[in-house]
């Protein structure tokens, strides 16, 4: 089965996902390109990596392109509990490249849901961004895992930050000989390490897996997750959406900051994870703010790549022309395509390096047809 590509370029993707999140409420939210360094600098955890963009401003402060939208927003918020902000934006983030280890600007999209939380609040961002997959490409899949079955696991274990972060490395390598060296050096009961190592191989359908997650819960809080995700499912299924959703414990992020459920979103022919959101209420509690928070992003340098392979043409209808065309003829017959719904290009001289379906030429005033090779 081939996959189907949604979008041509990243204009293209951002015009359609921003009229899919207004068509649910969300607003747009525009912001400045940079911030004070001690925004970045006070949450380094948060951000996907610890390198930033730093300039000195006209009155002395540190500033910093920005490398994250979510911190921004958090900072900006209103903090209404009981009147909820839903916004979305599309910005430049500026960050360190995996590949080449360089700073590039990476343009994504996404949405940010701030209030009063309840299961439809958490339910209807997710949704959206499965939506948002099923928009780019036909064949795609939902990870979800919940911070708070985690949480739960470990609220009784006396471990130490340090310990925590070493027990979440393990999940999010999927070491379970790891994680049964770790829970026997911190002391960990053996029901709830046996309870680890189980939950760091959960993976695969949700309906499969969530059975294995109930045999594991120990309290109210595991209990409280299960049973949110089990609403949560249901709710995307309710709405045609539940195919490809699987439970992954392997995604697991920073306590700190995160709280509830936790997701990335992956498409076919791109190996990297093109959407990544979560709850993050705590990250919330760090700013002085009691409302909660879940939101996502799509990269669309991700998708980049798979948008130029997805689509093989770069036009439908390339049109060359010369000196003696007729300007009035080459005129009318890009106005005539272009309203049947056709992409063209006009262009004077050779075709060379411009994928096209079809290629027309005119000569004077006579509009030809021509063959591929000709």
């Amino acid at each position: 089965m081939r996959s189907v590509i949604g979008f041509a370029n990243e204009e293209a993707a951002v015009m359609e996902l921003s009229r899919m999140y207004r068509q649910y409420g969300y607003k747009h939210f525009k912001m400045s390109k940079f911030e004070e360094y001690e925004l970045y600098s006070q949450n380094k955890d948060f951000l996907l990596g610890s390198s930033v963009i730093t300039f000195t401003d006209t009155n002395g402060s540190l500033m910093a392109l920005k490398p994250d939208v979510t911190l921004s927003i958090v900072k900006g918020s209103n903090d209404t509990f009981y009147e909820p902000e839903k916004v979305y934006y599309s910005e430049n983030v500026f960050r360190v490249d995996a590949g080449t280890h360089r700073f590039k600007e990476i343009m994504q999209i996404g949405l940010e849901f701030i209030g009063d939380l309840d299961t439809y609040s958490v339910s209807e961002v997710i949704l959206l961004a499965k939506k948002s997959l099923n928009a780019v490409c036909e064949r795609n899949i939902l990870d979800i895992s919940h911070m708070g079955f985690l949480q739960g696991l470990l609220e009784n274990e006396a471990l130490s930050r340090k310990q925590t972060n070493r027990i979440i490395e393990c999940i999010r390598s999927k070491n379970t000989v790891e994680m049964e060296n770790c829970c026997k050096e911190f002391g960990v009961s053996f029901e709830i390490a046996n309870a680890l190592k189980t939950l760091t191989s959960i993976y695969g359908a949700f309906s499969k897996c969530i059975e294995e997650l109930k045999n594991i819960s120990v309290n109210e809080t595991t209990d409280n997750a299960v049973s949110e995700l089990e609403s949560i499912y249901s709710f995307l299924d309710s709405c045609g959406c539940a195919g490809g959703v699987n439970l992954d414990f392997s995604i697991v992020n920073d306590l700190n900051y995160y709280n509830g459920v936790i997701f990335h979103g992956f498409v076919d022919g791109v190996p990297n994870s093109v959407l990544s959101g979560g709850r993050y209420d705590n990250l919330m509690r760090k700013f002085g703010k009691k409302s909660g928070a879940v939101g996502f992003a799509v990269y669309l340098d991700q998708l980049s790549r798979l948008m130029r392979n997805g689509n093989e043409f770069d036009a439908d209808v390339l049109i060359v022309y010369d000196e003696k065309s007729d300007l009035t003829t080459l005129a009318h017959t890009v106005e005539e395509l272009t309203k049947n719904g056709k992409t063209v290009r006009a262009q004077k001289g050779s075709q060379s390096g411009f994928k096209y379906k079809t290629l027309m030429k005119i000569n004077g005033t006579e509009v030809q047809e021509v063959e591929a090779d000709d």
